[in-house]
This record gives structure tokens, C-alpha cells and sequence, in this order.
């Protein structure tokens, strides 16, 4: 059976958009928790108009953040849920 982990190192970069097509931004960083190594947030660059209109959380640093928990799938892009967002 083939190994279906991902390597965070293979999301940074990636194109986040919504199951409908929408385009938020490209993921810039990851936000994990230390101690178990569970990945929270997705750190977005170059957010879209659409993402930044959004009420989405931000790091102190001013970067939107979208939760891992809204992601759906990865793959050439990171997919995911809108509603799961806010």
C-alpha cells in the first residue's frame, strides 16, 4: 500500500481555494502545535480580495490564517471548505 502521509514541506507554496473554485491565497507558513505536533492554521500569502474580505483569523504579524480543520483535500492545490472557515 502506498504511504499517503504529507510532508508539511509539501503544502508551503500551494494554492488554497475553496470547493467552489474560489481562490484565497497560497500557503506561506504552518502553524503546528509543539507538543503534539498537530497542524492548526495554514499561513496564507499573497491573500486574494476574496480571502481578505473574509473575517478570518490573523496573525500578530497582520497574515490571515485559515484552520487546518477546513482543509479537504491536498493535492496541486489545498482544498477547502468555506463554511467550515467562519
Amino acid at each position: 500500500m502506498a504511504d499517503e502521509r504529507r510532508y508539511s514541506r509539501q503544502l508551503v507554496g500551494k494554492t488554497i481555494v475553496s470547493k467552489s473554485g474560489q481562490k484565497f491565497g497560497l500557503v506561506g507558513d504552518l502553524i503546528f502545535e509543539t507538543r503534539t505536533g498537530e497542524l492548526l492554521y495554514l499561513v496564507m500569502k499573497q491573500t486574494t480580495p476574496h480571502a481578505s474580505s473574509m473575517d478570518l483569523e490573523k496573525t500578530k504579524d497582520g497574515m490571515h490564517m485559515v484552520p487546518f480543520s477546513s482543509v479537504i483535500a491536498t493535492g496541486d492545490f489545498v482544498v477547502v471548505a468555506e463554511e467550515d472557515i467562519v
